[in-house]
């Protein structure tokens, strides 16, 4: 396969392009809160008593965010049986999830999946096939846990592998998280709106790419996600099936603060005898169905903030 290019920043110029000198300052402003209130008091505390810390502040600012609101809709359409209390306990236990992610993002570099006892591992063998095989994979995963981890597993064993995340919009912070990003082994991030290109290339050089495939896109395909219809991204499907790579999930628990165990599972394929659209649809099947299954397996581990269904899937369910 080929050496894996230096680490690099990519940033949509549009993003900046269209700042006016008031959003400029807001940035900048933004920048100075974001190190001064949060950054260094969470590095300040260690990984462990940082997850602890932001856990606990997300979980009891939560009830007064919107988003809130939209977790525990997701939470009702996906269980439908649950009472009150239990939407409400698995909520909140989201909401801490996350706050954990965030305060973990500063000690990244820490928290080695090949060093210490912090990171298990499930099958780090199935990384090495694809790292000695002459052509890449397309890795899949979901917003579980601290989804950070589970790049960092694939890119640290090491596997050649571009990977995908979502361009924050205001610059500075942009910078900073890609900083830690790099510096926790994550080479190469490409943008998405940018990134179709550069996978492909990536593709076409032997090796790897990886992509979230749980939130909603609202030009995929119409698949059920806790039987009722999510928009979901094609794409990863159409790669994987385009350069006859293997699509190989990965998913990723938190097992305590700062603590976590990565499974890398068994690839999937489309049915034999299914080629073109009928292939791409059957593999993004088994996609939502491997993600479908690892929520349910952690409900409080998922990201439920997100609008994964349609506002149409609430109003015929009554949520």
């Amino acid at each position: 396969m080929s050496e894996p290019e230096s680490p690099q920043y990519v940033r949509p110029k549009d993003i900046d392009n269209r700042a006016t000198f008031r959003q400029r300052v807001q940035w900048w402003l933004e920048a100075v809160a974001w190190d001064v209130i949060y950054w260094w008091p969470m590095k300040m505390l260690g990984p462990d008593r940082a997850s602890n810390a932001a856990g606990w502040i997300v979980k009891k600012i939560a009830p007064l965010l919107s988003q809130n609101r939209t977790a525990k809709r997701n939470l009702r359409l996906a269980f439908p049986d649950w009472s009150d209390e239990e939407v409400d306990r698995v909520a909140a236990a989201s909401w801490e999830s996350t706050g954990r992610t965030a305060g973990e993002l500063p000690h990244l570099p820490r928290i080695n999946p090949y060093e210490g006892d912090r990171v298990e591992v499930v099958h780090p063998e199935r990384l090495d096939a694809v790292e000695n095989a002459p052509e890449g994979a397309v890795f899949i995963s979901g917003h579980f846990a601290n989804w950070e981890v589970m790049a960092a597993v694939i890119c640290r064993r090491p596997v050649d592998c571009l990977v995908t995340y979502r361009a924050l919009n205001n610059p500075h912070i942009d910078r900073r998280i890609n900083k830690v990003r790099h510096d926790y082994g994550i080479g190469v991030l490409t943008p998405k709106g940018l990134g179709t290109r550069e996978l492909m290339r990536a593709l076409t050089a032997g090796r790897s790419v990886a992509l979230m495939n749980d939130q909603k896109f609202n030009k995929g395909l119409a698949i059920p996600f806790f039987g009722h219809d999510a928009m979901t991204a094609p794409g990863p499907a159409r790669l994987a099936l385009k350069y006859n790579v293997p699509i190989i999930p990965v998913s990723t628990v938190r097992t305590g603060p700062a603590r976590f165990r990565v499974t890398i599972h068994e690839p999937i394929s489309p049915d034999p005898g299914l080629s073109g659209d009928e292939a791409v649809t059957d593999c993004v099947v088994k996609i939502t169905e491997f993600l479908e299954a690892q929520v349910r397996a952690n409900p409080e581990q998922w990201f439920w903030q997100h609008r994964r269904w349609p506002k149409s899937a609430w109003k015929a369910a009554g949520v």
